[in-house]
């Protein structure tokens, strides 16, 4: 085998070569200047890419970025206009930051970022605190337009300063927010505000961008507002915060009072962020707004918490080109949840108030609503409500009358129902055909008791919608309740009972008591006109049972509810006692009563259909069980 050598040659080559290399590097390398100017080449190159690449992400975060626009070199400017077209013209624009404008009920701040509100203060009203009623602050609430450009860029006003002006149109006064491509070119928010009157004309225009939009991509509306506590209940608060919408002509919804939802709707002619008795409203004014995407999100996670907002609200939609230029006009409103206010806008805009479903809206639309305005035009509310509440016990004092009739024929029939018991106690088919003979003849029912009791929950129901939602209870005191529409708390607890709360409210207290003598009184009643047979003592301790947990849940529930409702109900039950002892004393005479009871007994007495078919089919039912025990025999 060949013997492997070292090449002299081969080996001083690659001397030469590494040395060759380490001079080059050697006098490639730069010199201190040369070193110090490509570091600072490189530093402003970095400085400007982070320019350019900030006002790619915001366009502009606050005032001063406005004049900072200016401020840009060449090469910024042209990446900035890359980024956002000729809509880059509007950042050097000059504007204040914030326009104010008063009326006789609000202060409006309008912000030059995004041109829309940035605070509504309504002037007229405060909060539980005596702090004045905010529904839009400290960026609470978002309101912009995203849109499609003709060179495929996506943008979004709220990233953009609009340049403000502020006008009058008689007494009206009128502030356009416009964010300008040119003096021609723009897209405008334009709000007409009326004296003493909540709601806002609003429209969004546009002029001369029918080359700068691109058509074929919708133009979204994009609202948010978070509902700003102004209760001292939140979570009573926040059980009357819902989103209420109309849509399809006179269709009314609402998104769930707890929780978390979304809903997607055509054909919407208003929306409304009710606040309990404050709402934000945005209604169409020139046609109903299509696919219409709404969400509600709960914020109030633990009710113990002092939280500072109960719900947030989205509501998303397209707005329609119309020769490739946007126009629609909108109704804004904030302000109160008054029926009577929200009525003279002719719009249903009153049907976004909680007054119940079917008959018991009616109810309070018809007869309560126009009664307590009427009688709080000229007394105290509080005496109002009394006043009210004596005027509706007056009303049904005929329906207990029947009831206590009805009761008072069972007590006397009571004996003979006995007897029949007794009589058929193996038969308990016959017993019963034989009880319905002699209630019929004597012109006693169990149900004529029943029906007209029936007739009293839909008042009552009505009733307990229309105190919590009655605005003009906020804040008016009447004793020792500072706020006939929040809880009349007489001792702060130092600590939290679960669903009762942290304080004690006297007017329940009363209520209570007034409920439980009530119920003892009408249960002792009913007691009596109970037959005597089987079963019964348990169904008696169900019903004295009945005597405390009645009061027990009026005192806890209603230990949070409005102090308006508990004063109804307090002297609602002392009026029914009053009635009761009455009409047991002075108009029912027992023996007369009989009298007639004997005497209906001795005519005839014809069966209606009912009770003919009724008897007919228990005949029928003791017929095919006589045929069975025949066959078992």
């Amino acid at each position: 085998m060949e013997e492997k050598k070292f090449d002299i040659n081969s080996i001083i080559g690659f001397v030469l070569i590494f040395g060759i290399m380490l001079w080059y590097f050697y006098q490639s390398k730069p010199t201190d200047e040369e070193i110090a100017a490509q570091k600072k080449a490189q530093e402003e190159q970095v400085e400007t890419e982070k320019k350019v690449s900030k006002q790619e992400e915001t366009l502009v975060t606050s005032a001063e970025d406005y004049t900072n626009v200016k401020a840009l070199d060449s090469t910024e400017q042209v990446a900035l206009q890359s980024k956002v077209g000729s809509f880059a013209n509007a950042l050097n624009l000059p504007g204040e930051d914030i326009t104010t404008v008063e009326t006789d009920v609000f202060e409006l701040k309008f912000s030059r970022k995004g041109g829309h509100l940035a605070e509504v203060r309504l002037k007229n009203f405060v909060d539980y605190d005596s702090v004045p009623i905010y529904l839009v602050k400290d960026n609470n609430s978002a309101f912009n337009i995203s849109f499609g450009t003709s060179d495929n860029r996506t943008l979004n006003t709220q990233d953009f300063p609009f340049q403000p002006s502020v006008t009058k149109s008689g007494e009206n006064t009128v502030v356009s927010m416009k964010l300008k491509v040119s003096e021609s070119a723009f897209l405008e928010y334009r709000y007409e505000l009326k004296p003493n009157d909540y709601m806002i004309d609003f429209s969004i225009k546009s002029q001369g961008l029918s080359g700068e939009f691109n058509t074929s991509q919708p133009i979204i509306l994009d609202w948010k507002q978070k509902s700003i506590r102004h209760a001292k209940s939140i979570s009573y608060e926040n059980r009357y915060t819902r989103l209420t919408y109309r849509h399809d002509g006179d269709k009314i919804d609402k998104l769930p009072q707890m929780g978390d939802d979304e809903e997607t709707v055509d054909d919407v002619e208003w929306l409304s962020y009710r606040q309990h008795f404050f709402s934000s409203i945005l209604a169409s004014n020139d046609g109903a707004l299509k696919n219409v995407a709404m969400t509600s999100k709960d914020l109030v996670e633990d009710e113990e918490v002092d939280t500072l907002f109960t719900k947030l609200y989205t509501t998303k939609f397209p707005l329609a080109y119309n020769g490739g230029e946007v126009s629609k006009n909108f109704g804004l409103y904030y302000g109160p949840t008054d029926a009577k206010t929200l009525k003279t806008y002719e719009k249903g805009l009153e049907e976004s108030i909680p007054f119940g479903w079917g008959i018991f809206g009616w109810i309070n639309k018809a007869v309560f609503i126009p009664l307590f305005g009427f009688l709080s035009g000229f007394l105290p509310y509080g005496i109002a409500i009394i006043v009210m509440t004596i005027l509706v016990k007056i009303m049904l004092s005929f329906v207990q009358y029947k009831q206590f009739l009805s009761q008072a024929k069972m007590k006397i029939l009571k004996p003979e129902l006995d007897a029949i018991r007794a009589k058929h106690k193996d038969n308990k088919m016959k017993a019963q055909q034989e009880t319905m003979a002699l209630q019929s003849k004597a012109g006693a029912s169990p149900l004529s008791g029943c029906l007209p009791g029936l007739m009293q929950i839909p008042v009552f129901y009505a009733l307990f919608m229309f105190f919590p939602t009655a605005f003009e209870l906020r804040q008016k005191s009447f004793l020792w309740a500072d706020d006939l529409s929040s809880f009349d708390s007489v001792l702060d607890l130092p600590f939290n009972i679960p669903f009762y709360g942290d304080h004690v409210s006297l007017f329940p207290i009363l209520a209570a008591i007034a409920i439980f003598f009530y119920m003892k009184m009408t249960t002792g009643q009913q007691m009596a006109t109970q037959p005597t047979q089987e079963g019964m003592p348990d169904m008696g301790k169900m019903m004295k049972y009945m005597i405390y947990f009645s009061p027990l849940l009026m005192l806890v529930f209603f230990n949070n509810y409005a102090s308006g409702l508990s004063l109804y109900y307090f002297v609602s039950n002392l009026i029914s006692i009053g009635i009761m002892l009455v009409i047991k004393n002075y108009i029912i005479d027992e023996e007369k009563v009989l009298a007639k009871i004997e005497v209906s007994k001795t005519k005839p007495k014809k069966q209606n259909k009912f009770q003919k078919r009724m008897a007919d089919m228990m005949e029928q039912a003791e017929k095919q069980k006589q045929a069975q025990q025949k066959r078992k025999k």
